[in-house]
């Protein structure tokens, strides 16, 4: 299984990552994706998902071929 994993503005300059494709057989769901890719990094609380561009909950289930990007939050001024 195959998976694209994204990771935008202030996640992509703290992870030191802007993007990896995982050959992920033993992931389940986002916060599986999360752990591999970021080698067991704590994810934060406020954090935004999605899957192939819709947002999703971190427990949601992942599937071959799947994009998955990870958003700080949304602030505006």
């Amino acid at each position: 299984m195959t998976i694209t994993v994204k990771f935008f503005s202030s996640l992509r300059e703290s992870l030191d990552i802007s993007s990896q494709t995982l050959n992920a057989q033993n992931v389940a769901t986002v916060i599986d994706a999360w752990n591999q890719a970021t080698n067991g990094a704590k994810m934060p609380d406020n954090i935004l998902v999605a899957i192939n561009m819709d947002y999703v909950e971190r427990g949601h289930i992942v599937k071959d071929g799947d994009e998955i990007a990870f958003f700080p939050p949304v602030t505006g001024g």
